[in-house]
């Protein structure tokens, strides 16, 4: 991989062989003497050390994502999926050993390449050829999947139950969520120190409420809760069918799993901001292992809590989060109705001030390298020297979701949509660590290693999770409201508009526009990262065809040995 180096690199030879070509590095157009051709525009982006990340703020970066509403509303269904109070603490366990085989994963390659962007940069590393393909398909699953309409709407929705209201999809709960994307995005771009200190301090206030609720459950164990005793652990593994649990077969299994593993994503998500963490590695290396280990053991132990206080019947049949029961059994009503819709509406705010934070720095980087539509726009850092541009698009696609689709399946469908293509990203690159190791000319080293068993496991996860919403469910196969392959179908389609973007960018535009926005990433002798963008008229052709000859520099930290520079034919 090789390290930074200061300074532009040289040029390649034109007889490179086109195989050790690499989307590494960002692009720029020679004319057919092969000079770069002039251009005055440029963007630098230097991240003051003042606003850099360490450990800690890196640890709740990755918490805030992490926690979202799952834990307080998914073990309802789980059970109701099993029937077993032991199988569902299980699956609670082996989904955290599954997502640290993932971060084992994510560690080797963000510790070997230390550069915000997270996966973009990991699938550079390994799926060379066709140029720039995987970085398009990544580029329009992060752009159009990566909102937090999701959390904004959840967000709203409990901010009126704890005014009195109900529960519903409508335009009130709407409004507030637009409000609430508006703030962080405003938070984000104006007061970036302040947006990473409210992190932290919901952060902190996330695992108190956690804390709260395992304390109880081992009150709840020793006799103290104002039910009587549901005896949920008389018999642990007992596999029951009452009354709205149990008897799913192995597709409920399988779904009940998948559920689990999804209430863990966010682990990755301090690898997408690795460029602005200071010591990345050290930082890396440390808050991840210990924000995924601590979640595991939070999410049991909030389990067992609720199996301690909650009767097996009612836990499955809740209409509400598990949460508000747990709080019901243990405080009361009062305290109950009070304080939970409250307490789930500042983590889901939580959840919106992460993922901006993180997907906004990874949008910049696909900017950086021109791979979006305006991208000297969506790069900029000004006026407040942050990506400001790159949050308004994570801004205009969140409430876009958010006002657009009518309440009910098709809304509930699009914000489920965005954790399905995840899972063939993930496996991508579990199945390029692969090839990196057992290739002996990729040359591949890192700080971490991770053991080759483990990073199979991680790969057959992601098949399971991509191949499981494909098996038809024993019951209704429009329960939802729509057929069961919808949801894994057109996650799959948005994944192949990636590749229809590559297309139309890399072969018919450049064929048929007057000109083309590229971009030359370089670090300057000061060792701030310098992004130029050119407009190259149609005219700098090297053939009559109209045939164009695109070269590359490659980015910092990229290295020759291994296809940093090559040529496109467009």
């Amino acid at each position: 991989m090789g390290t930074d180096q200061k300074g532009p690199k040289p040029w390649a030879s034109p007889d490179l062989d086109a195989a050790s070509i690499s989307s590494v590095a960002a692009s720029e157009i020679l004319d057919v003497n092969g000079q770069p051709i002039s251009g005055e525009d440029s963007l630098d982006y230097v991240v003051p050390e003042s606003r850099k990340i360490g450990v800690t703020g890196a640890v709740f970066l990755i918490l805030n994502k992490m926690i979202g509403t799952g834990i307080f509303s998914t073990p309802s269904s789980i059970f109701a999926s099993t029937g077993s109070v032991g199988i569902c603490l299980l699956m609670w366990g082996v989904a955290g050993l599954l997502t640290l085989s993932g971060l084992s994963v994510y560690l080797e390659f963000g510790l070997a390449i230390p550069k915000s962007g997270g996966e973009k940069n990991y699938l550079e590393r390994v799926y060379r050829q066709p140029v720039y393909l995987v970085t398009s398909v990544f580029a329009v699953q992060m752009v159009l999947l990566g909102f937090s309409a999701g959390n904004s709407l959840a967000f709203g929705r409990y901010v009126l139950l704890a005014l009195g209201y109900d529960l519903p999809d409508g335009w009130p709960a709407r409004a507030i969520a637009v409000l609430c994307i508006t703030f962080v995005i405003t938070l984000h771009s104006v007061f970036p120190k302040w947006g990473l200190r409210l992190t932290n301090a919901l952060g902190v206030f996330k695992v108190v409420v956690l804390l709260l609720i395992v304390f109880s459950g081992f009150a709840a164990l020793a006799g103290h809760r104002r039910v009587p005793d549901p005896h949920n652990f008389d018999d642990i593994w007992s596999i029951e069918k009452g009354d709205g649990f149990g008897g799913g077969g192995a597709y409920a299994y399988a779904t009940a799993l998948l559920q689990v593993v999804y209430s863990y994503k966010g682990w990755e998500n301090a690898n997408y901001v690795m460029g602005e963490l200071k010591h990345p590695k050290r930082t890396l290396s440390i808050a991840a292992p210990l924000a995924v280990v601590g979640v595991t053991i939070l999410y049991v132990l909030a389990n067992v809590a609720y199996f301690a206080a909650i009767p097996k019947a009612e836990l499955a049949k809740s209409e509400v989060i598990v949460a508000g029961l747990f709080f019901r059994n243990m405080f009361g009503e009062s305290a109950a109705a009070r304080s939970l819709p409250a307490l789930v509406a500042l983590s889901n705010i939580g959840n919106v001030l992460a993922v901006s934070f993180t997907h906004s720095r990874v949008n910049q980087e696909l900017a950086k390298e021109g791979i979006l539509p305006g991208s000297k726009f969506w790069a900029s850092t000004k006026p407040f020297k942050t990506p400001a541009a790159s949050l308004l698009l994570h801004w205009i696609v969140t409430v876009i979701v958010l006002v657009g689709p009518p309440p009910g399946p098709a809304y509930n469908f699009l914000v489920n949509l965005y954790t399905y293509p995840g899972a063939w990203i993930n496996g991508l690159v579990a199945g390029g660590l692969i090839y990196l190791r057992f290739s002996k000319t990729e040359g591949w080293t890192s700080p971490w290693r991770t053991w080759l068993p483990v990073i199979f496991i991680y790969l057959c996860l992601n098949i399971f999770l991509a191949v499981t919403p494909f098996i038809p469910p024993n019951d209704d196969w429009n329960a939802d409201g729509y057929p069961y392959y919808a949801f894994p179908l057109v996650g799959t389609g948005v994944l192949g508009l990636g590749a229809v973007y590559w297309v139309v960018w890399t072969k018919v535009l450049p064929r048929f526009g007057g000109y083309e926005l590229v971009a030359e990433k370089v670090i300057d002798d000061t060792g701030a990262e310098v992004v130029r963008y050119r407009k190259i008229s149609a005219t700098n052709t090297p053939s009559a065809e109209g045939e164009s000859l695109l070269r590359r520099r490659p980015a910092a930290g990229a290295s020759a040995d291994h296809g940093s520079y090559g040529t496109i034919e467009a």
